[in-house]
């Protein structure tokens, strides 16, 4: 991806930023609540947990897992739209979490912390949009700990013929008209099925995962795999 390409990325994400909740919410017919909820229950049951959400967004990952699980010690959001993370400070202000949460600019091809450093490393909808994918799986399994996980969420294709033909209806004709006209940003939500269906799922995706060090990775399809739930572990 050129630099052109990454400023071009981080601009449209700041530009829907302000909407960026009520569009998910209205698009998904609000699924993602759903499933950022399995995101927080395939989290290890283990004290003093430290984790890295990537493409952190609003922060409604964050929120979530804090909500959802007590034995957080700590979650750092990581997104390259300031926009985005502004939004997520406010949530971080409304819900009095300024002491388990904190929100950073940064692209996951070059993250800033040491190695072995995170329980835990979350991508809710955004490891399509990294960079550099290879580049930025690895530093996933750079900043784990041994043992650590990397769970992520994204988009995927469904096997079922029927399902998978009326998902592409929706998301090519439907979705970009309707998340651009609340949003009026049209060109992001086209941007949005046009990553989906270029982006490597299902077993592909878990090649990847594979390739970049982890180990003992599943997937796990959710809502007739229109999204699936990827769950990896850092070798010791």
């Amino acid at each position: 991806m050129t630099d052109k390409e990454r400023s071009q990325i981080q601009r449209m994400f700041d530009a829907i930023a302000f909407r960026y909740d009520c569009v998910n919410r209205l698009l998904s017919l609000r699924r993602d609540v759903a499933w950022r909820k399995a995101m927080a229950c395939a989290l290890p049951r283990k004290p003093d947990l430290r984790i890295l959400d990537l493409a952190a967004g609003t922060g409604d990952v964050a929120m979530t897992l804090l909500k959802k699980c007590r034995t957080i010690e700590h979650i750092i959001g990581a997104d390259v739209s300031l926009q985005m993370l502004r939004h997520a400070q406010k949530k971080q202000g409304r819900a009095k979490v300024s002491d388990a949460v904190s929100f950073v600019q940064a692209d996951a091809a070059a993250l800033c912390w040491a190695g072995n450093t995170f329980d835990v490393v979350t991508v809710a909808f955004g490891v399509r949009n990294f960079t550099e994918l290879g580049i930025g799986l690895s530093e996933i399994h750079r900043v784990l700990r041994p043992r650590g996980y990397a769970i992520i969420l994204e988009f995927s294709m469904p096997e079922n013929p029927l399902v998978r033909a009326a998902y592409l209806l929706y998301f090519r004709h439907i979705l970009p008209r309707v998340g651009g006209l609340i949003s009026r940003q049209p060109d992001a939500y086209r941007y949005l099925n046009r990553s989906v269906e270029a982006f490597p799922c299902g077993q592909d995706f878990c090649g990847l995962l594979l390739k970049a060090g982890l180990v003992s990775v599943q997937a796990q399809p959710l809502t007739c795999g229109i999204a699936t739930l990827y769950i990896a572990q850092k070798p010791v």
